[in-house]
């Protein structure tokens, strides 16, 4: 077995999102991006989930998943700034009563 590398989140890469076959309307198709990292970013934070799911990041050799561009959107090395996550809707219901 071949010892793992850190991920370049500086490599260009490329994003292959899954077809809609449900919506007869213009998805997203095929795109290059400068770096792995802002794929990363445009797959969780851009993307529709249903566009998302079958979608596949290729980065040189390696092809991630939808399970894979999560865990590199979360890794601790991610080099963007993440979309804050939204407050749980419990939060707000019971700040209200």
């Amino acid at each position: 077995m071949r010892p793992l590398r850190p991920f370049n989140f500086n490599t260009s890469a490329e994003l292959f999102p899954a077809a809609i076959r449900k919506k007869k309307r213009a998805g997203f198709t095929y795109r290059r991006f400068g770096t792995a990292a802002e794929a990363v970013q445009f797959a969780m934070e851009q993307l529709p989930t249903d566009s998302l799911n079958g979608a596949y990041l290729q980065v040189e050799e390696a092809r991630f998943d939808q399970n894979g561009i999560r865990s590199l959107y979360e890794s601790e090395a991610f080099p963007l700034p993440r979309r804050p996550k939204p407050a749980p809707a419990a939060e707000t219901d019971a700040d209200a009563a």
